[in-house]
């Protein structure tokens, strides 16, 4: 199924970006420790190589939501499948995501963790799809732009397969969804 996949970025590409936001965080938290969240799954790769890219002192910790169930059509709910181990309470945190697109499930996650009062609440993102915007939510630190299309490789995923992919790519015949994919 390869010749169904379009590349959009390189892995050279993906890493000058990880490197580069990695940058900007080690700026704007020099001296500080930060709480990394990584949602997952389809963050869990670029959230390893962007720890990596980080001076800073990090504590990690992961979160698994769900608005999709066993469907392709989001429910509208966002189910907290896996919690944060450790307090937001008073810590500057990062918010770890694969993609943004319509944007539901991350501001479900940034006001549940906004409630919990941390000092600071910031989200990084590998890509940024603007055009698919359905909520107020941008994230502070942007990885690449995408304009249309859904991505698999690189951690992302259609139906739990392409994961491994080195590069990221367009599905050209996946169905269209109507929200983020099931995370």
């Amino acid at each position: 199924m390869l010749d169904s996949l379009k590349i959009l970025y390189t892995r050279d590409q993906i890493a000058e970006q990880v490197r580069r936001l990695g940058s900007e965080i080690n700026r704007d938290y020099a001296g500080r420790e930060i709480l990394l969240v990584c949602v997952l799954k389809g963050s869990f790769l670029f959230f390893a190589d962007l720890v990596r890219t980080l001076t800073c002192p990090v504590v990690v910790d992961f979160v698994r939501l769900a608005s999709y169930g066993c469907e392709t059509i989001s429910s509208g709910v966002v189910e907290m499948r896996k919690d944060l181990e450790f307090s937001v309470t008073d810590r500057d945190v990062v918010i770890v995501e694969d993609i943004v697109d319509t944007g539901y499930t991350l501001q479900t996650l940034y006001h549940r963790l906004l409630d919990r009062k941390p000092r600071s609440l910031k989200i990084c993102t590998l890509l940024d799809k603007r055009v698919d915007r359905r909520v107020d939510i941008e994230a502070d630190y942007i990885g690449l732009a995408l304009d249309d299309g859904f991505v698999v490789g690189y951690g992302l995923d259609y139906q739990e397969k392409y994961r491994e992919l080195p590069d990221l790519y367009v599905l050209e015949d996946a169905p269209p969804v109507d929200e983020e994919r099931p995370i």
